[in-house]
């Protein structure tokens, strides 16, 4: 969750890490800091954002050629400048960190006996000294890096320097991402490629046990069991234009209005190719779907509200029995084998550590029918799966998710689709039906984008609650959740989502005029059905507001609210129905005031457990 950056040149390298964290800021934002190896170790750090960091660094005047940085996102102790890194040992060894170390305790208890004083109370303080007391023992900065990480317990990526070697930089993974960027006569290291593309569009994905050692003018890397190992160099294709924010005044904002593209570029092969074809899943996708019985989607946060989304896609088009599960619970417990279950991980980032490790744990069980949807290529989970989908949202820089979850719901749809042709029962004039939504799919969106002015204004009925409740019904019950999630991320409003038909069984108790109620209403065979739930509501005195379409002929009235997107789109309503409650959330959070895109205590990639 927190960024990485670090360079090692002929020029100096502050400017570029300084740019670096900033463009890693959503990752972590509690602290920020560098260090610079010039002569010694020169290391500035700040409690708040990479800006305030950056102030103390001009008014320092550091300079060098040798440095790593990062941004804290807080996980053992508080958001302090003594906690923030880089932590360095004895003015030797300077170090920062992304993950989790879990057996931190006993290897602090180990360095106390052994004479070392820690400062900080992070788990990675334990590293930079074992590193330190290593080289003490006459190993060099590759060997002491290897040595140590090998006692590690837990996730990590790492990037160290030592003043015993001042022209190299060393850094490992495992669990947690880390690239190297190539450069001509100088080298970089990033959690994400948005850090270094000022600098190079060239970079190595590091793999699960890799260690690196780096110089101005070469890259070696090692594998897990200290080999030699040769990495796929890749170029880049994400655009600096799309980092920046442009004529829009956040990213979340930016980001809700590029839906209507990004999922036109996601569905873009599959519109060239006029059909729902095994192809668009890899090679052995049509091995693996003549094959599969069942289908299990392993997610987190709000990729797991696509996947429950799928869920019905899946059963209701391709008959194929799904189960929906969230990554962090299911590795957690006893489940039954299935060889022939398709596994689908979902993954914005392809780095989300609860997901990673639940396909992992689904692999031991010898389930090895999987399948990664993904927004970042040759990211962890993709290159660990048989098949990939890659979502074409672009850079996504909001920690709220927007256009990476609709993205994804058309990849899930995509795959029902796909399914439902490989077992039969997808016939040609439904295919066709499907294939004219999906084009239609970008204006509708645009349609429903232009429904902004009325959102604004319900949003003034939000930003003085303290309480929210979201219904939804069918397929649409998880884009209530969708919507809840998202008013609690970004307005910090506590808000619930309930299937409506629960309300009588304990919820309805909470509903008076003080508790807005978001009802996702779309003409479709429970509407019927929802009416009569906001009845229920409507009786109490709660206050209603309708997400509703052109045909579901809501009439507004006293504590009812209505606004309706243009079009019904049928099947691919969740879709077109996200947009409203993304633009509820974004009003209503700018209206109290709050960080749009950095809210409070979240961070974007989630690489800790």
């Amino acid at each position: 969750m927190c960024g990485i950056v670090g360079a090692v040149a002929r020029r100096n390298v502050v400017p570029m890490l300084i740019e670096g964290l900033s463009r890693l800021e959503y990752r972590g934002y509690d602290s920020a800091g560098i260090a610079i190896l010039e002569g010694d170790i020169k290391r500035v750090r700040a409690v708040g954002r990479v800006s305030e960091m950056q102030a103390k660094a001009d008014a320092q005047n550091l300079t060098g050629t040798l440095g790593i940085g990062h941004t804290r996102w807080a996980t053992h102790g508080g958001v302090t400048e003594s906690n923030a890194h880089p932590h360095v040992s004895k003015g030797e060894v300077a170090l920062v960190h992304n993950g989790i170390i879990e057996n931190h305790d006993e290897q602090r208890d180990r360095l106390k006996a052994l004479g070392y004083v820690f400062e900080s109370q992070t788990d990675t303080e334990v590293i930079a000294h074992l590193i330190h007391y290593y080289q003490a023992q006459g190993l060099a900065l590759l060997a002491a890096t290897q040595k140590t990480v090998a006692e590690l317990m837990g996730a990590f990526a790492i990037s160290v320097l030592s003043i015993k070697e001042p022209n190299v930089m060393v850094c490992a993974r495992l669990g947690c991402p880390l690239l190297i960027g190539l450069g001509e006569g100088e080298n970089f290291i990033a959690s994400d490629v948005s850090a270094v593309l000022s600098v190079t569009r060239r970079v190595i994905y590091l793999e699960d046990g890799d260690v690196a050692i780096l110089t101005a003018d070469k890259v070696e890397i090692l594998d897990k069991d200290g080999q030699p190992a040769l990495r796929k160099v890749h170029v880049s294709d994400v655009s600096l234009d799309s980092l920046e924010l442009g004529p829009y005044d956040h990213f979340m904002q930016k980001e809700i209005h590029e839906q209507p593209r990004a999922l036109t570029d996601t569905i873009e092969a599959l519109i060239d190719d006029a059909s729902f074809s095994n192809a668009l899943f890899g090679k052995e996708a049509s091995d693996v779907f003549a094959k599969v019985n069942s289908v299990l989607i392993l997610a987190a946060g709000t990729s797991y509200y696509a996947g429950l989304t799928a869920k019905y896609w899946l059963e209701s088009i391709a008959k194929i029995p799904t189960n929906v599960e969230i990554s962090s619970e299911y590795r957690y417990r006893q489940s039954v084998q299935n060889p022939m279950q398709l596994i689908v991980t979902i993954s914005q980032s392809g780095e989300t550590l609860d997901t990673m490790e639940a396909l992992k744990h689904a692999q031991s069980l010898g389930q090895n029918q999987t399948l990664a949807i993904c927004n970042v290529q040759e990211s962890a989970i993709p290159r660990a799966s048989k098949l990939v989908y890659y979502t074409r949202a672009g850079a996504e820089i909001g920690v709220a998710s927007t256009k990476a979850f609709t993205t994804q719901l058309v990849a899930l749809f995509t795959l029902a689709a796909t399914l439902a042709k490989e077992r039969g029962l997808l016939d040609i004039a439904t295919e066709q039906q499907y294939l004219a939504a999906l084009r239609q799919l970008g204006g509708s969106v645009q349609h429903a984008l232009n429904l902004e002015p009325q959102i604004r204004e319900w949003a003034k009925a939000f930003a003085n609650k303290q309480h929210a409740l979201f219904l939804g019904r069918g397929i649409h019950y998880p884009i209530a959740m969708e919507g809840a999630l998202k008013l609690k991320e970004i307005s910090y409003i506590h808000a619930e989502a309930y299937p409506a038909g629960e309300l009588k069984h304990g919820p309805l108790a909470l509903v008076d005029e003080n508790m807005p109620v978001v009802v996702i209403a779309p003409n479709d065979a429970l509407l019927e059905k929802v009416k009569s739930n906001m009845q229920e509501v409507k009786a109490r005195g709660g206050q209603l507001f309708v997400f509703a379409d052109a045909d579901s002929h809501f009439v507004e009235s006293e504590g009812v609210h209505v606004i309706r997107t243009p079009r019904h789109v049928g099947v691919l309503s969740p879709i077109l129905h996200t947009i409203p409650v993304q633009l509820l959330a974004y009003h209503a959070a700018l209206l109290k005031g709050t960080d749009v895109d950095k809210p409070r205590n979240l961070a974007k990639s989630v690489t800790v457990e």
